[in-house]
């Protein structure tokens, strides 16, 4: 998970930079695209389906809508805004994603959790500080993208689980080429990459699939409960390159709200990992 989270947040970094020299769709199209290619081959290998018919069930279906929307908002957030205040932001989804199984799924969310997924909320009101002069509208886009992720995680826990790690990639992907069509088709002016625009597309490929791949490796492999938390190294990976690349300087909001966002999702996590515990005792 850790180190999912470290490419995760390079690829983010390769994705700022790449939307400086081409189209922001074009950049997300390609990258999409060369994952499904990758994807399909490794399932083509293990005597896998490309298209399993699973991928057009209705949960299937919803999560792939959210997985859209969170990557077309997200993309966006990253090109245009500071990629320390949209990887804090983001690191509010898991705590989303507790409240939405409490109100959609039914399932049971005590005091204390909801105290603390309040406190990430609040974190979230800090970062964006609306009503102040520091306030940026566009900073929605990353609140926007958190909200597609969470929905997409929401549909995950309902829908059948027979897709192997190789076809969950391939459904991932097939929404990011998506999302680079959509952004695409509004903006248009596609163009022919040059050598630096290139390499910045082939390596935010590379890291981008081997992302995801140690992603799903660890949700289907670890503890769940346990591997989760360190979903939050991609806050610290990402604020020093948001520094050493970009010469980003966060505010003391920034900081503040993401070590409220961070604290309330970790514990919430290990206060749920100890009701289940207390359960099966």
């Amino acid at each position: 998970m850790t180190a999912s989270m470290a490419l995760f947040s390079v690829e983010d970094m390769l994705l700022k930079a790449a939307s400086r020299q081409m189209p922001l769709g074009q950049v997300i199209l390609m990258v999409g695209l060369a994952g499904m290619v990758v994807f399909s081959g490794m399932a083509r290998s293990r005597g896998e389906r490309v298209f399993h018919p699973v991928f057009l069930t209705r949960p299937l279906l919803i999560r792939s809508g959210f997985e859209v929307a969170g990557r077309l908002f997200y993309s966006l957030a990253i090109a245009l805004t500071p990629l320390s205040t949209t990887s804090a932001i983001l690191q509010a989804t898991p705590l989303v994603v507790v409240a939405g199984a409490a109100v959609l799924l039914g399932e049971t969310v005590g005091w204390r959790r909801w105290s603390a997924v309040l406190v990430g909320f609040v974190g979230v009101l800090i970062i964006l500080h609306p009503g102040f002069d520091g306030f940026s509208a566009l900073s929605l886009l990353a609140v926007a993208g958190m909200i597609g992720f969470a929905g997409r995680d929401l549909a995950t826990r309902v829908a059948p689980r027979v897709l192997s790690n190789r076809q969950l990639g391939i459904a991932g992907f097939s929404m990011l080429a998506l999302a680079g069509v959509i952004v695409l088709s509004v903006t248009g002016g596609a163009v022919l990459p040059d050598m630096r625009g290139a390499a910045l597309v082939f390596g935010m490929a590379v890291f981008a699939i081997s992302g995801y791949h140690a992603l799903t490796s660890a949700m289907r492999t670890g503890e769940v409960s346990f591997v989760t938390q360190f979903r939050y190294a991609r806050l610290l990976f990402a604020m020093i390159l948001a520094v050493v690349v970009f010469h980003e300087r966060p505010d003391v909001a920034t900081l503040i709200g993401a070590g409220l966002i961070a604290a309330s999702g970790i514990y919430t996590i290990l206060r749920g990992n100890r009701r289940r515990t207390a359960l099966r005792g």
